[in-house]
């Protein structure tokens, strides 16, 4: 799936009312993602249309008591569907994923506040449709986005071409026709974007997983084979040559101490496989050798299948920064769609140098998750590398 606030974009311009923004890839760290936090301005504008409502309320020639009625109906009706749609950014279900209980009871709401706004409103009340189709096609389940979409279709026919001064709404009959497509489309889209980027996490993670049992099994095997040596040379000096003997045993001490490490180490590294872990991690690294870690923008800016390639991307480079860099500062910048790491080390890495094996294995990784890996000296000497996708 693309990034975040991509998804709500591509909503909006599609002209689907706010629920429609309610989809997996909008759902970031409300406390950090500005859409998640101030979307529901856009709930509020989409509003606008509950005018029409509003307008048949203000000129009602009906009994007092349902005018009433009417106006606390309506009243309720925002309310609801602001909730809802906040509730729904912040995980309520709906595309594929459980719908939560209380998404259903304000579906149910929704539709009780139209029904009982009738008797006040006439016609006008079909202008609550168009929102209770989104509600039902973004926050619940693909089962009740075509029962909603059909008989939202069947009632506004029904209102036009049957009741007395129907006409009057086919303006209404087509704006529920149109956005029923609308939903059916992106809906569908949203739904095969989601499995598509699940895949491609699925991937990502195996392709880490074979890179980590190929790091296992090289460091073991050679270990292994040296070890197996030195056991062979001591079964024939242990008589003749104690003295090299015992040395040759502690370098199989030592050799086993190593590889018991770095096996260590490689599982370790395995483990952290979100970028938010590895942050934490390379953080810690960092602390222990003086060096300042210092993150500008979130891990949720990136999709799950991006950040997991920035974060083994992170591992290696920090590695590369305590090793060689001798560095006192390291920056990560993070932005939909783009990795940086920058260090203010005395050892910056220019075209003229070759790359190692850690180089080649980042720009590898990037290549693989179908971003664009590149690398050089900083601005203030240093190395920088920038993931792009």
């Amino acid at each position: 799936m693309t990034d975040q606030r991509g998804d709500a974009a591509d909503f909006a311009a599609a002209g689907a009312p706010p629920a429609a923004w309610a989809a997996t890839g909008s759902r970031g760290e409300t406390g950090k993602d500005p859409w998640a936090r101030f979307g529901w301005l856009m709930a509020v504008v989409w509003l606008v249309f509950l005018l029409y409502p509003l307008f048949a309320l203000i000129g009602s020639e009906a009994p007092l008591a349902w005018v009433v009625v009417g106006w606390v109906a309506l009243a309720a009706f925002v309310v609801l569907y602001v909730n809802g749609f906040m509730y729904g950014m912040r995980g309520g279900g709906g595309l594929g994923r459980p719908v939560a209980p209380r998404q259903w009871i304000t579906f149910a709401l929704l539709i009780v506040c139209a029904l009982v706004s009738v008797p006040a409103e006439g016609g006008s009340a079909l202008s609550f449709l168009p929102f209770i189709m989104s509600f039902a096609s973004y926050g619940l389940t693909r089962l009740w986005h075509w029962i909603t979409l059909a008989a939202s279709v069947a009632v506004t026919a029904a209102c036009v071409f049957v009741l007395p001064g129907g006409l009057d709404y086919v303006s209404v009959l087509a704006i529920v026709a149109l956005l029923g497509v609308v939903n059916t489309v992106s809906t569908w889209l949203i739904m095969r974007s989601s499995e598509a980027e699940r895949l491609g996490l699925e991937l990502a993670t195996s392709e880490g997983r074979e890179a980590v049992a190929r790091d296992v099994h090289d460091l073991i095997g050679h270990s292994l084979t040296v070890v197996g040596l030195k056991a062979q040379l001591v079964r024939r000096l242990i008589d003749t040559d104690p003295e090299r003997a015992k040395a040759e045993l502690a370098d199989i001490e030592q050799l086993t101490a190593e590889a018991i490490a770095g096996v260590r180490a490689t599982v370790a590294g395995a483990r952290a496989t979100t970028l938010v872990e590895q942050l934490d991690s390379c953080r810690d690294a960092l602390r222990a050798g003086d060096v300042e870690l210092v993150v500008d923008g979130a891990p949720a800016a990136l999709s799950a299948a991006q950040a997991l390639t920035a974060a083994w991307v992170l591992r290696e480079a920090t590695t590369n920064t305590l090793r060689h860099a001798h560095a006192s500062r390291v920056e990560v910048r993070i932005a939909p769609g783009r990795f940086a790491f920058a260090d203010d080390g005395v050892d910056g890495v220019g075209p003229e140098q070759a790359e190692g094996n850690g180089i080649r294995g980042m720009r590898e990784r990037a290549s693989a998750a179908g971003a664009t890996f590149s690398i050089g000296r900083g601005d203030g000497g240093g190395t920088r590398l920038e993931v792009t996708w």
